[in-house]
């Protein structure tokens, strides 16, 4: 039995997620310094226990990087056992750069590149947005340490404290509009996406309330540390935990190219490094060249995503401007140069032979007009797949329009057209499976074929081919039937 239940309502996980955030932090309040650090320790245990009880019964796809996270609440605990009055001590936020300060730093990274992980697949249906998103997150981070945080940091702070502290703060603001903007693509999992957001937005609370100094602030920063647990714990066991990972559906993502963001993210920080050097401040800052690490990576990864995507826009354009959209095949236009490409070949004594076979369906008006265009397109798509796979590799197939397919055959002398006839009407005849039905058709082919010193141009070769195709209609009872295209298919 999975535990907790998909249809168990929402409710219950916040109720129990309150309930326990008044115990936890009543019970953190009254106690004696003794006993406190006992109730925080307690508190960290509790989202292991959700995590690997949500993973044991299915609750959360994706296990290994969820492990990856466990691992760095795991690594929390251990830095609460080995220092338990760091938070109440008023030592997070401090930059004092000492064991303790690294040993978190590592431990944050090594859940939210869990957590990261395991939401990759949500992720992948708007990279764009994702990175717009930690990006703007970069930016907002950068005032918040500037004149917030940075001011009331102890006069001794190391650099080393200071990178580590002001890098952990902006990684946590770019997580935070990642899981912004990943709760904005689709409904499924904003339950557990909300209890995140929520986690990171606690962790920034309690890390900017140390930070300003002595007084109450050590109560006030471990109850809200207290909070962002008890929120990771809540998030597992969201009854929409298991859909957090799902991608939204097909279409329901629109990415916009926002370079205004990669603008603002560039010039975010030295905007504030100016101001600084106004206000007569200095220029000493860490956030320069700690948040230009974090940044420039992620400027560059856009624009390799833009460039991605201008080029993939560029292939799709080129294919559609030579391709049948129905059949994939070679369009008209796409064809015809290649005749024309083949002729100069030939002329110049790089090829033997140029053979063109202009093909016509027999009988596939009737099965248009019975079944409907749907029902004629599936029979085109089912043809220009079979001519594909019964000609040769080099050789070129094209749909003219309609119903009509030219084959190019380019290469050595001695062709057997006749053979490659016969196996085109082979296969063109077997029966095509439709819905509910299957039908025939069959195929007409003329043949055309040049050779070096005769002069052929391709408007004389297509019509050779056409005028033999029309004669094998004529002699198999089609001679009747509308010529369809003005540039005809060739048959027999």
């Amino acid at each position: 039995m999975r535990w907790p239940r998909a249809t168990v309502p929402a409710w219950l996980v916040h109720a129990g997620f309150l309930g326990l955030l008044a115990v936890a932090g009543t019970a953190y309040a009254l106690a004696g310094p003794d006993r406190r650090a006992l109730v925080y320790t307690a508190v960290t245990v509790l989202p292991i226990v959700t995590f690997l009880a949500a993973l044991a019964s299915g609750n959360l796809p994706d296990r290994r990087p969820w492990l990856t996270a466990v691992a760095g609440l795991v690594l929390l605990t251990t830095q609460q056992l080995i220092w338990p009055g760091w938070i109440a001590g008023l030592h997070l936020g401090r930059a004092e750069g000492s064991p303790t300060d690294l040993t978190q730093s590592l431990a944050h990274t090594l859940f939210l590149a869990g957590t990261a992980a395991a939401l990759r697949r949500r992720a992948s249906a708007d990279p764009g947005g994702i990175i717009d998103a930690a990006l703007f997150g970069l930016c907002a981070g950068g005032p918040l340490w500037e004149w917030v945080i940075r001011p009331h940091l102890p006069a001794g702070a190391p650099p080393m404290g200071q990178a580590l502290l002001l890098g952990d703060l902006l990684v946590l603001f770019g997580v935070a509009g990642c899981l912004l903007r990943l709760g904005t693509m689709g409904r499924a999992g904003r339950g557990t996406l909300g209890y995140l957001v929520l986690t990171v937005i606690l962790t920034l609370a309690s890390t900017v309330t140390s930070s300003l100094g002595p007084g109450d602030s050590g109560v006030w920063s471990a109850e809200l540390m207290l909070a962002a647990y008890l929120t990771i714990a809540a998030a597992p066991v969201h009854p929409e935990a298991a859909a957090v990972t799902v991608p939204p559906r097909s279409g329901t993502v629109v990415s916009r190219q926002r370079l205004g963001w990669l603008a603002l993210a560039l010039s975010a920080n030295p905007l504030i490094a100016a101001v600084q050097v106004i206000r007569g401040e200095g220029s000493s800052s860490l956030l320069l060249p700690v948040g230009t690490l974090l940044v420039v990576p992620l400027v560059l990864l856009r624009i390799r995503l833009l460039s991605a995507q201008r080029d993939k826009a560029e292939q799709t354009l080129a294919y559609h401007a030579t391709h049948d959209e129905l059949t994939g095949l070679c369009n008209r236009r796409h064809i015809a140069a290649e005749i024309d490409r083949a002729l100069q070949d030939l002329n110049r004594g790089a090829l033997d032979e140029v053979t063109l076979l202009l093909c016509d369906l027999d009988g596939f008006k009737p099965v248009n007009d019975r079944y409907g265009h749907p029902a004629g397109d599936a029979v085109l798509r089912t043809v220009a797949s079979r001519l594909v796979a019964t000609v040769r590799e080099q050789d070129v197939v094209g749909r003219l329009g309609g119903d009509e397919f030219l084959i190019l055959c380019r290469g050595e002398a001695g062709v057997d057209a006749g053979r490659l006839r016969d196996r085109i009407a082979e296969a063109v005849r077997a029966p095509i499976p439709l819905l509910d039905t299957t039908v025939s058709v069959g195929v007409t082919t003329g043949v055309a074929q040049a050779r070096p010193g005769l002069g052929a141009d391709r408007d004389l070769l297509i019509g050779i081919a056409d005028a033999a195709m029309y004669a094998g209609k004529a002699r198999r009872g089609y001679g009747d039937l509308q010529r369809t295209s003005s540039t005809s298919s060739t048959g027999e």
